[in-house]
């Protein structure tokens, strides 16, 4: 064969590299595929032991009031962990927002040297910070102000809600900030052309062009907070009752499932009611980022 023509028709050494490259690629994106399916079916299979091996009602697992699994005769009731992993998760979302698309703002439109320079380094070290010293903060100030404040026990929602609150702000301003960074410049410029003033911009140009981005920052906060267990299980009381008040002492199901799941017995009705612990844990994440990902998409500007 003529030596031009077959160099021409030789495989090239950069497209073996491209090659290996997209067989690696496709790799790891299988791998992590196969992992979370596996993860999914693990604990989708736990869970639903409950049901199918100990035969317990999940109309009266979800909406029952009491959680005794470990009794002679077991209570199998996950509402009260439910409304308290769904309080503290609302709450603490409400009270962070605000204070992180202010912070967030105030880096990227009213003073972005400051704000780089002080502000970003702040957050940084708060998300850098580990949780059971979040814990030991929300132990010695947050319940005692709390229990001086409003009497009782000074552990439940509330103080968990605080704790909450200044471990997902980091979080939500860091990706908010990003939000906010990624409207172009345009669209600034072109509003004060018009003769909108700075706040107007602001207001009307910048925060509604970032809306989905900003969603997007609220549900990686909540799913901090709906998935923090250590924090909260050191200040939320973890009292396995209705949740009457937000000074009353509670508990989530991320805290009902560390303290008891290395307690129990591998196949017991205990431990699989754990697991369908798990499960409803996994689904309401799932839910919430659903949710919040469709409400991005529909207050996004058209």
């Amino acid at each position: 064969m003529d030596p031009i023509r077959e160099s021409l028709l030789k495989t090239s050494k950069k497209t073996r590299r491209e090659r290996r490259g997209r067989i690696i690629t496709f790799a790891c994106i299988l791998l992590i595929v196969v992992m979370v399916a596996a993860l999914l079916l693990f604990v989708t299979f736990k869970g639903l032991a409950t049901f199918f091996v100990n035969h317990v009602n999940p109309i009266s697992f979800l909406f029952g009031t009491n959680w005794n699994p470990g009794q002679k005769n077991p209570q199998l009731g996950a509402l009260p962990m439910f409304l308290g992993s769904i309080l503290v998760t609302i709450f603490s979302a409400i009270v962070a927002t605000p204070f992180a698309i202010g912070a967030a703002t105030f880096m990227t439109e009213i003073s972005p040297r400051t704000g780089k320079k002080f502000l970003q380094p702040v957050m940084e070290l708060l998300v850098g910070i580990p949780s059971v010293v979040y814990g030991f903060i929300g132990l010695t100030v947050f319940v005692p102000l709390m229990r001086n404040l409003f009497g009782g026990s000074g552990f439940g929602i509330l103080t968990a809600t605080l704790v909450l609150f200044v471990m997902v702000l980091p979080t939500i301003t860091s990706m908010t900030t990003d939000a906010l960074n990624s409207v172009p410049r345009n669209y600034r410029e072109s509003s004060l052309a018009l003769g909108a003033t700075r706040f107007q911009t602001i207001y009307k140009v910048v925060w509604r062009s970032a809306t989905p981005g900003i969603m997007t920052a609220v549900v990686f906060g909540m799913s901090r907070a709906f998935g923090e267990a250590l924090a909260v299980q050191m200040v939320i009381g973890n009292a396995a009752l209705m949740p009457h008040s937000l000074i009353s002492p509670a508990s989530t199901l991320t805290s009902i499932l560390t303290m008891g799941i290395g307690n129990s017995v591998m196949g017991t009705l205990e431990n699989n009611a754990l697991w369908s612990l798990a499960l409803l844990l996994l689904l309401m994440s799932l839910l919430f980022n659903m949710l919040v990902r469709w409400i991005g998409r529909r207050s996004s500007l058209k």
